[in-house]
C-alpha cells in the first residue's frame, strides 16, 4: 500500500540531551537546557535548546521557533503540491513567520501564527496562485492539529518572460 494513501502515519525522533555533559539539573537558573534530536535515516541531527527567555542559549533552535517552522514549511509544502496539481509553475517561494505566546488562563501558550508566504510563479493568473493559499491553509496537516489560529497573508507575483 502507498504510505501517502494510508489514514495513519507514524512519526519517530529521539532526543538525547547533550546538556548533562555540562552537569546535573541542580541549579535552575544553571544546568544546560541544550539537547539534540536525532532521526533514523536523517542526514543532519537538529541541535537545540530552550528560547532565551527560558534560560536557552539564542545560537540554537527552540521547540517554540520549530513549531513556527513547522507551520511554514506544512504551508509550503502543501502549497507547492497544489501548484504542481494546477499546473501553476511555482519558480521561488519565501515565508517570514511569526508566532506569539502569551499567558491565557494562567497558562503560557502560543496565541496566533502569522505565515507571510510570498511566492512567485513563472506566468499564469497569480489570482489563481493566490487562491490556492486559502487551499493549501485549509489542508495544511500542522495548521488542522494545532489549537490556535494560523493565518497568512499570502503574496504572489509572476516573474515573466526572462
Amino acid at each position: 500500500m502507498n504510505a501517502a494513501n494510508s489514514d495513519a502515519h507514524d512519526f519517530q525522533c529521539r532526543l538525547v540531551w547533550t546538556g548533562a555533559t555540562k552537569g546535573p539539573t541542580l541549579d535552575y537558573d544553571t544546568y544546560s537546557r541544550e539537547y539534540r534530536i536525532d532521526g533514523a535515516g536523517k542526514k543532519h541531527s537538529i541541535s537545540g535548546t530552550a528560547a532565551p527567555a527560558f534560560r536557552g542559549e539564542e545560537a540554537l533552535w527552540n521547540p517554540e521557533e520549530m513549531l513556527v517552522a513547522s507551520l511554514s514549511a506544512c504551508h509550503f509544502l502543501t502549497y507547492a503540491a497544489l501548484c504542481a496539481r494546477a499546473r501553476i509553475p511555482l519558480v521561488a517561494y519565501e515565508d517570514d513567520a511569526r508566532g506569539t505566546m502569551a499567558k491565557v488562563e494562567g497558562k503560557v501558550r502560543f496565541t496566533e501564527v502569522v505565515l507571510r508566504p510570498r511566492a512567485t510563479i513563472a506566468s499564469g493568473d497569480a489570482e489563481r496562485a493566490r487562491a490556492l493559499h486559502e487551499k493549501a491553509h485549509a489542508h495544511c496537516f500542522i495548521t488542522n492539529s494545532v489549537n490556535f489560529p494560523v493565518r497568512h497573508e499570502p503574496e504572489v507575483g509572476v516573474a515573466g518572460p526572462v
